[in-house]
């Protein structure tokens, strides 16, 4: 089979280029875009006629062979049918199933009367068709290729021990092609509901992931309109950020708390305007400073001078036993704050620093850098995750472009928002974590930024569509 692939520009050149090549009857495998302009992997109509042979040949082969009491083995069919792809250099998922479909239908026509004692193979699922297009007479009208919904494959019968293998295989093959069966046809009524297309890219635009973006309209009521489904989803984004506002402030809660991070996200400031602010309100004596940062430069002096300017004396932690001992001394303040070592998710001394606090009544604060990217900021939520309920703090949040990534994972991750900083100032810039205030902040995009989505980019993100569970819990709409 003559498959060829075309690279130009704009996807109507390559539909051009393509057109060329086969004629009137060309058909278009798969298109995508590339670093340099638009792929298209197309074929002639001829083919499929050319497979249908195949296919023919084969399944009269698999008749005789019934006939003879020699049917051929499950393993060698399936071997067969990966040969063929391999063959005919297959680059799209959509016409190896159309080939493994046709294959294993022809196989199973041949085998609906065995003969007496040949054994029946396991039973095979049937992929969905493939996704061709043919390129229309008019090239003004030429476009990509638009996915169609697939159907739904049949559950699977048990299968004997000795082809587990097989088995998963398929168990596979289905979860795939209901994924995807699921997101065409989320795609679809997107288009036909342009409120909820639209909102889909607000939010995108905004910084919220398409996971958390589709879990959510999923639930949106359809009798809305545009400003009332506005609303709700702020509402739902709202509702689903957790804070401290039904409880105590930090310096007033007290106790003793260790903020850890990774590096660069502003421990150190952090540390010193919680101690400013529980000094303002408790006076001086009520607060005692640890640092643990042996590592970086200056890190020592730094919180020392933070201390000096608050009338705080900033303590130095070797190890776990001064720790200890130290925590003993200051066990009368109020609040003790630990001031940890930036280390990134991926350090191997990210486990010292975890068993170093492993001690009672340490609570830890994860600093989260407020403009940080969202695959940064769920690595570092995953590797610094503790066995009890997750608290945190976002900082730089003056410095932040987009809220949306940082809202996105705190409330993926179901963690608990207890503060939020705005600036270098010791202790003003301070912020309680105000739910209401954070997502109407989230929401406020202004301008136009070259990584936002257009409306026809919807497919490529749910090209490889992940599952609408949230990481760690469920969404409440």
């Amino acid at each position: 089979m003559n498959i060829q692939r075309f690279t130009a520009a704009t996807s109507r050149e390559a539909l051009a280029k393509a057109r060329q090549t086969f004629g009137e009857g060309t058909l278009i495998l798969s298109n995508r875009p590339t670093e340099h302009g638009v792929e298209v992997v197309a074929t002639a109509e001829d083919a499929l006629a050319m497979l249908d042979r195949n296919a023919d040949d084969q399944a009269r082969k698999q008749q005789s062979s019934a006939r003879q009491g020699t049917a051929p083995s499950y393993q060698e069919v399936a071997s067969k049918v990966e040969d063929d792809a391999e063959q005919l250099a297959m680059s799209t998922l959509s016409f190896q199933d159309y080939v493994r479909e046709r294959m294993l239908r022809r196989r199973h026509d041949a085998t609906q009367n065995p003969t007496p004692g040949t054994p029946l193979p396991p039973p095979a699922v049937s992929p969905p068709a493939p996704i061709l297009k043919r390129i229309p007479m008019d090239m003004e009208a030429a476009v990509p290729p638009k996915l169609v919904p697939v159907r739904k494959p049949p559950s699977f019968a048990a299968a004997p021990p000795n082809s587990k293998n097989m088995m998963d295989e398929l168990h596979a093959m289905k979860e795939l092609i209901e994924d995807r069966f699921n997101t065409l046809n989320w795609l679809g009524q997107a288009r036909q509901n342009p409120i909820q297309s639209n909102l889909m890219l607000k939010m995108i635009r905004a910084g919220y992931s398409p996971t958390l973006s589709r879990t959510i309209l999923e639930r949106m009521p359809e009798d809305m309109d545009a400003a009332e489904s506005m609303r709700w989803i702020m509402d739902v984004l709202e509702r689903n950020l957790r804070t401290d506002a039904n409880s105590p402030a930090l310096h007033d809660e007290g106790g003793v708390f260790a903020l850890i991070g990774a590096t660069g996200v502003g421990k150190t400031t952090t540390t010193a305007k919680l101690a400013g602010l529980c000094a303002r309100h408790h006076g001086p004596g009520s607060v005692g400073l640890i640092t643990l940062d042996t590592y970086r430069v200056g890190a020592h002096e730094q919180l020392r001078a933070y201390g000096k300017m608050l009338g705080v004396v900033a303590h130095l932690a070797h190890d776990k036993a001064a720790l200890q001992d130290l925590l003993g001394l200051l066990a009368n303040k109020k609040m003790v704050l630990i001031d940890t070592t930036g280390i990134a998710p991926r350090d191997p001394r990210k486990r010292e620093l975890m068993e170093l606090l492993d001690l009672p009544k340490i609570k830890r604060l994860l600093v989260l850098n407020a403009g940080g990217h969202g695959d940064t900021l769920d690595e570092a939520v995953s590797c610094f995750k503790t066995p009890m309920p997750q608290q945190a703090i976002l900082s730089k949040t003056d410095e932040a472009v987009k809220l949306g990534p940082a809202i996105d994972a705190v409330i993926r991750h179901q963690l608990t928002l207890r503060g939020v900083t705005n600036g270098q100032r010791v202790p003003e810039d301070w912020e309680p974590a105000v739910a209401t205030k954070l997502v109407r902040l989230s929401m406020r995009t202004a301008g136009v930024s070259p990584y936002d989505p257009k409306a026809s980019d919807l497919n490529f993100f749910f090209s490889q569509s992940s599952t609408s569970a949230t990481s760690e819990g469920r969404i409440d709409a």
